[in-house]
């Protein structure tokens, strides 16, 4: 990791603390179980279109939900490769790899593996995988065109890549004043190295020396008849701190929302996106 990176998430691989797994594991869940994410996936991976045979590489493997899917496209001779900082992660992707009923004969092939591994420094040969997955990866980095260069090494000529990133300044929430709202999304950018990743994803591989297939995003939308009372209190406690608003509007906001979410009247939302690209012949 290079001295400008400013680790500011448990996701990040200079910031992991296996006490950290139960946590980002939870929330790895939440966000898989998301109508959007689901949407967005099934998207990408038909456009990847990972073939039996094939090398595949999962960046920022997480839970290994992915490195599993890439694994099942290129049996029985594939191999899925998953690789994840965090060890806590790596345990738990082991474990439902072997739960994974089909999957376990490839688990003990070896077809599906989990190594430790940074993105800016990935554990792969040159030209050595046929298929890239990085998902919500780049949002954790400050040097994201390092990670678009390592994926375009670790490529081969022909090789294809999903990428998919959130942008955080598409955050939005109803109802507020639009002073208060600012300040809490406003507030948001900061929780991430990159928040802007999203939009940024395409021209990074390009400068990487990837070409662009197709463009994709997904809107993830809360459920409307409820609403996440704890995140809407860290991102508002943050701005009070901040002295970006006041006791009393702080207040008010939380009453707003909670009366909205009876009538099933609440929005909040952000923006997720998605790169297909590959390494020229």
């Amino acid at each position: 990791m290079g001295a400008s990176q400013r680790p500011t998430s448990a996701f990040h691989a200079a910031n992991v603390r296996t006490s950290d797994t139960d946590r980002l594991v939870g929330a790895l869940d939440s966000q898989a179980s998301s109508a959007g994410v689901r949407r967005l996936r099934a998207w990408a991976h038909d456009a990847l279109a990972a073939r039996p045979g094939e090398r595949a590489v999962d960046i920022g493997a997480g839970t290994g939900s992915e490195t599993l899917t890439l694994a099942s496209a290129v049996a029985p001779h594939g191999r899925a490769l998953g690789v994840e900082p965090h060890p806590g992660l790596r345990a738990v992707a082991e474990r439902r790899a072997r739960e994974a009923g089909d999957a376990v004969r490839f688990v003990a092939g070896g077809a599906v593996r989990f190594v430790a591994g940074d993105a800016l420094a990935l554990p792969v040969a040159d030209a050595e995988a046929d298929v890239v997955w990085c998902e919500r990866v780049f949002q954790h980095l400050a040097e994201p065109e390092r990670a678009a260069a390592e994926i375009a090494r670790v490529l081969r000529p022909g090789g294809r890549v999903a990428l998919l990133d959130t942008d955080w300044a598409t955050s939005i929430l109803y109802p507020g004043e639009p002073e208060v709202v600012a300040a809490l999304t406003g507030g948001a950018l900061t929780a991430a190295a990159n928040p802007y990743a999203g939009r940024k994803l395409a021209g990074q591989l390009a400068a990487a020396g990837l070409e662009i297939h197709d463009l994709g995003s997904q809107a993830l939308i809360q459920d409307h008849r409820s609403l996440d009372l704890s995140f809407i209190g860290v991102l508002s406690s943050t701005a009070l701190r901040r002295g970006l608003i006041t006791e009393p509007q702080r207040d008010r906001l939380h009453a707003d929302l909670a009366e909205a979410a009876e009538r099933g009247g609440v929005h909040m939302s952000v923006t997720m996106f998605g790169v297909i690209a590959h390494r020229p012949a």
